[in-house]
């Protein structure tokens, strides 16, 4: 019902849940009655049916454009990297430095180690630099045409990759989201990082060790044998592969560690590949220009090393992009129209206990990241919700920095159209749902937040040192929203660096 005013108002909680609703209904109908995973079209149907209900309660269209609009324009720099990650990966085949990765890479490891160390790899490669993406779209695909020559299923590859860039990017202190969460509740970084160890330690500890059950499975095969050394066989023979072509990477890491800005440095890293590709590998400018634009294609005449390096290219991007614009899109409209303030604020409400109030943060910054698409969004709302919450029970911020990274960040890569699905999907070149199952560590994290508030352990109580911080700051117990989400989240830079 519209408010005779003009003036918008505060929709009911069922009102609230009615576009959402239908959105995710539309988004079922296409995923798994018409088998057809291309989420762009039920997603902008959503963004129609939330301005319908958005006209209802007052709101105008130019209200609602500015919500969708800030949120996309401020993710920009996101969408940017992603365009030239997608030039990287073009430029860094043509150059001889992927091809290189997966030679030495397949020389160096076998099947029975390979998601053990391909997991800890990402893992330290994001810990030392900072960018989950980044280490996806360089080192992980690398590690995917290992895991391809050495047989080993590309869905438990690529969960080994994102278990452990994810990981890296929830422990991180240069992670953007690693510094986000206490910024966003109230507490700081470090004390943040120690929260997150009774969760991370035992998840990580539990997915390495079921990589190593499941590489045994892979380590006696003599078909995989041959087919490494087809692979390697060919690629020695198509490239140079000189100590050159591993300066690329080197000098994107040693930007990264720097901290100098996430894209001038990976921009650094297309001109040093498009560079050694002209000094080592003897192309043509306009090769190169190309396979940064349309991705590189292989002609070996050997199918497995064809498939391996045919990738990359600004345009295999695009279709990742347009999902993460619309998918924001929705996000900032469900936003304005205060639906998602007023689905938390019933939440909030409603929790009690220990138990109650952990599952319930953990379980909305999930909710938020599916219905959303994304990342920053389902650590900012539910953490800028909660913490009243959770200094009314009297427990330390630090459960729900650690609740909300785990059901933000590492939830994230786990729904197909979310801004960090979409891409780990856009970019190996393996289905989100492929992956998902094998990503142990992400989705043992989350589970782990629950089990501790159940048992009580890993759960701290604010210290008095915490508690008078709030009395000193002034900071609300109350257990309801602050109406302060859209500031908040308007406040935080989305730059993946």
């Amino acid at each position: 019902m519209q408010n005779i005013d003009n003036n918008p108002i505060k929709p009911t909680f069922v009102m609230a849940v009615m576009p959402i609703l239908l959105t995710m209904g539309l988004m079922m109908l296409q995923l798994f009655v018409y088998d057809d995973f291309t989420p762009h079209i039920p997603l902008t149907i959503g963004i129609c049916i939330t301005a319908i209900f958005g006209k209802a309660w007052g709101f105008g269209w130019d209200q609602m454009e500015s919500g969708l609009c800030r949120v996309v324009a401020v993710a920009l720099p996101s969408l940017g990297i992603m365009l030239i990650i997608g030039m990287i990966i073009g430029g860094w085949i043509i150059s001889g430095t992927v091809p290189a990765l997966i030679y030495y890479g397949l020389k160096i490891l076998n099947p029975s180690i390979f998601l053990v160390a391909g997991c800890l790899v990402c893992s330290v490669i994001f810990v030392a630099t900072g960018t989950s993406w980044g280490t996806i779209g360089t080192v992980g695909l690398a590690l995917v045409g290992i895991g391809e020559g050495l047989g080993i299923p590309m869905g438990l590859t690529g969960g080994a990759i994102v278990s452990g860039a994810f990981f890296g990017d929830k422990i991180s202190p240069l992670s953007d989201t690693t510094n986000m969460a206490p910024a966003v509740c109230g507490t700081d970084l470090w004390s943040h990082i120690k929260g997150m160890l009774p969760t991370t330690i035992p998840s990580m500890t539990i997915a390495l060790i079921l990589y190593g059950v499941l590489g045994m499975k892979y380590s006696a095969g003599t078909m995989e044998g041959e087919t490494v050394a087809l692979i390697t066989t060919n690629i020695a023979n198509s490239f140079n592969l000189s100590p050159l072509v591993l300066l690329p990477p080197l000098v994107v890491i040693v930007l990264a560690v720097k901290r100098m800005p996430a894209l001038p440095s990976l921009f650094v890293g297309v001109l040093a590949g498009g560079l050694v590709a002209l000094i080592s590998q003897g192309g043509a400018v306009h090769d190169v220009f190309n396979a940064m634009q349309n991705g590189f294609k292989s002609n070996t005449g050997v199918a497995a090393v064809d498939t391996l390096l045919s990738k990359g290219g600004l345009m295999s991007m695009l279709w990742t992009v347009s999902l993460m614009m619309i998918a924001l899109a929705f996000g900032g409209i469900l936003e304005k129209t205060r639906c998602l303030e007023v689905i938390l604020d019933k939440i909030v409400l409603v929790a009690t206990g220990r138990l109650g109030i952990v599952a319930a943060s953990t379980l909305s910054s999930i909710g938020t990241n599916t219905i959303t698409g994304e990342i920053y969004l389902s650590i900012a709302l539910p953490g800028r919700m909660f913490a009243p919450a959770y200094r009314a029970q009297g427990l330390s911020i630090t459960n729900l920095t650690r609740s909300v990274e785990d059901g933000g960040t590492l939830v994230a890569p786990l729904i197909p159209w979310n801004v960090g699905g979409a891409f780990t999907a856009g970019t190996l070149g393996i289905s989100t749902l492929a992956y998902a199952p094998f990503a142990f560590a992400c989705w043992l994290s989350p589970c782990f937040d629950i089990l501790w508030a159940a048992t009580g352990f890993f759960c701290p109580e604010a210290s008095d040192e915490e508690k008078q911080r709030w009395i000193d700051l002034k900071e609300p117990v109350r257990g309801q929203g602050d109406g302060e989400t859209t500031q908040v989240f308007s406040e935080v830079s989305l730059e993946k660096a």
